[in-house]
């Protein structure tokens, strides 16, 4: 009997079967990937959070949510980056009608709507998560921050980004960036990304301009050379 065969009664203990439907270019770099089952719809889902995906037979990955369909659909958008790996690999070929498992949407890293200022900062792999939220604020939220690319082609289209300052990599950095918007305390920031820039990022706001540590609110999504960060 294939292995599979033997892992799938535990498999589907643990992971949604489900089906991609849509499969499209959204940046440069990036493909949104819609896919559906009947097991998620009607969830409690929160903007910000994100899904776990088995890609390349069992290796899991990673994913924010960009969009959430309560028919029972969720949207991704998977960057293809150079160092590759199963869920680039995955990203960048998988096609409508392919069978996918994945898990309920989780985390913690969500809007919180009652905040009096909202800060974003981060790159490509954290403007799925931000564009999800963002796209959850009202037009008269107060809304600032920095959102690093690779190149302008980079950017994902996302509600409100007109408030957002857009950095080039290998311009101005990130933390330089939010250390010259200097936002106020008594907000909440979502800062995520690479590892080491969320935790530089963090310090600046927390020891340079008076914020209270728990207003802001880390997602480390990758870090140079460790594997299952993406």
């Amino acid at each position: 009997m294939p292995a599979t065969a033997v892992l799938n009664p535990v498999l589907d203990l643990l992971f949604i079967r489900s089906t991609v439907t849509r499969a499209e270019p959204i940046t440069a770099r990036m493909r949104r990937l819609r896919v559906e089952a009947d097991k998620l719809a009607g969830l409690d889902v929160r903007p910000g959070q994100q899904v776990r995906v088995l890609v390349g037979g069992l290796t899991p990955r990673t994913y924010s949510v960009w969009r959430y369909d309560p028919a029972g659909a969720v949207e991704l958008c998977v960057l293809d980056h150079p160092e590759g790996g199963p869920g680039a690999e995955w990203g960048r070929s998988v096609r409508v009608g392919e069978q996918v498992r994945l898990r309920k949407p989780e985390g913690t890293f969500t809007l919180r709507p009652d905040a009096a200022h909202h800060v974003f900062a981060g790159e490509e792999t954290a403007s799925v998560a931000f564009g999800a939220i963002l796209d959850a604020l009202p037009e008269g939220a107060r809304i600032s921050g920095c959102v690093e690319t690779d190149t302008a082609a980079d950017r994902l289209p996302m509600r409100h980004s007109d408030r957002l300052d857009w950095l080039t990599r290998g311009g101005t950095s990130l933390p330089d960036g939010i250390r010259r918007l200097a936002p106020e305390p008594g907000g909440v920031a979502y800062v995520a990304g690479e590892a080491r820039t969320v935790q530089a990022v963090r310090q600046l706001l927390v020891r340079e301009l008076g914020w209270d540590r728990r207003s802001v609110l880390t997602k480390p999504f990758w870090a140079p050379g460790k594997k299952g960060l993406e």
